[in-house]
């Protein structure tokens, strides 16, 4: 619980606070990396600094958290914490690196508003900061415990024992743990994190899908390689995979994390996705099929063109195996080479989906936003839509309009 004296100085400085998080966290991130540059080596994504998303997530979350104690000393934004948490495990956050941020983000903040932060300005956000922290370190250590995961030694070596060519950018990696034992409990649409070694000598990792059924002894990854784009580099990791990963080689995986999961339900579904994001997807259509569920099934994909869409030939497969399943396509070129297309882009006029529906989408932000209005416009409750998103969920941090 925030206390009172607290809660009174935190909403008379959030504004300048608040105003300042993007310097804020620019220069934390900085001042952290020079002195600890350790914890650029498989901890944080060194594309996500570079364009400046981890630290407007960050920035958002803090003030998204705040807002909510404000609203309810009381609250814990369970959507918030949750997405976070899951994010953190599959990364190996353990509980004493939040006292690395808390002492470079509060040295950050001293900084950046100078006598601004009086003692007792300091004390009421160090409340907020701990609360936020400790709320997080409890959710990832029930995390941990559930996944059988000591966050100490939280990686794993699997073996490729196949690749497939989905599209000219999308390869999927079949993978069986090396060591024989067996593979972890996960749930359709949940991700693991991929820890790799760079040419530089520096770790990275990065969030992948699982693509094929939870259940089945292998599992399935699909990677799209990441070109940069205004003047943007490279995904490092995705390039890497996509050059040098073949069968007989061995990636480093994490337990399965994500929260946003099927749940176990008689409800509609609609899956909704665009480009990669018919990865997650495509994971829970594997799970309805393998376990013969009579579900009604909506799949709305939109993407390029029939040639950029990966899974495509899964998807159509699984479809036509579920009784209830129906599928639609939007490209935005060459629709007409895929029998029942849509062309431009998804556009949900005229086919009425169930309104009691339980939604998943993924894709772009600027996607999911558009889709999501159209969804409310038919009357689906907001509360019935859930979304992932790969790298800093900037839509929650941001908080959902």
């Amino acid at each position: 619980m925030l206390s009172p004296e607290s809660a009174a100085v935190v909403r008379a400085t959030l504004p300048a606070v608040g105003g300042a998080l993007d310097e804020i966290t620019t220069r934390f991130y900085g001042t952290m990396f020079a002195e600890q540059p350790e914890l650029l080596d498989g901890l944080f994504n060194r594309g996500n600094q570079a364009n400046g998303e981890q630290r407007r997530a960050l920035a958002g979350s803090i003030a998204a958290f705040a807002q909510a104690l404000l609203a309810d000393p009381d609250a814990r934004p369970d959507a918030l914490l949750s997405r976070i948490a899951h994010k953190h495990a599959a990364l190996g956050v353990t509980e004493d690196q939040y006292t690395i941020v808390h002492k470079y983000l509060f040295r950050a903040i001293a900084d950046v508003l100078g006598d601004a932060v009086t003692p007792e300005v300091a004390g009421a956000w160090d409340e907020v900061y701990w609360l936020m922290a400790g709320a997080l370190i409890a959710r990832e250590a029930r995390l941990y415990q559930r996944s059988g995961v000591d966050p100490r030694h939280p990686w794993r070596q699997w073996t490729v024992v196949g690749r497939h060519e989905e599209t000219d950018d999308v390869v999927s990696f079949l993978l069986r743990p090396a060591d024989g034992g067996p593979v972890p409990p996960a749930r359709a649409g949940q991700y693991v994190s991929v820890r790799v070694l760079l040419p530089d000598g520096v770790h990275q990792l990065r969030q992948y899908s699982l693509s094929g059924a939870p259940g089945d002894e292998l599992r399935r990854i699909t990677v799209k390689r990441v070109t940069g784009e205004a003047q943007a580099p490279d995904g490092e990791v995705s390039n890497l995979l996509h050059r040098t990963v073949g069968v007989g080689d061995e990636l480093t995986l994490s337990a399965p994390f994500g929260d946003v999961v099927l749940d176990d339900s008689d409800a509609p579904l609609l899956l909704v996705s665009a480009g990669i994001g018919c990865t997650p997807m495509a994971g829970m259509l594997e799970h309805l099929a393998a376990t013969g569920s009579g579900r009604e099934v909506w799949v709305l994909h939109a993407d390029r063109s029939p040639a950029d869409h990966a899974l495509r030939a899964d998807v159509r497969r699984l479809v036509d195996e579920l009784p209830d399943a129906r599928a639609h396509f939007w490209y935005e070129e060459d629709a007409e080479r895929e029998p029942g297309a849509h062309s431009g882009l998804m556009d949900l006029e005229g086919l009425e989906p169930p309104a009691d529906a339980d939604v998943y989408l993924c894709g772009s932000l600027p996607f999911m936003r558009a889709v999501r209005a159209q969804l409310l416009a038919l009357g689906v409750p907001a509360r019935r839509v859930r979304y992932e998103v790969f790298g800093p969920d900037l839509w929650l941090a941001h908080a959902e309009g």
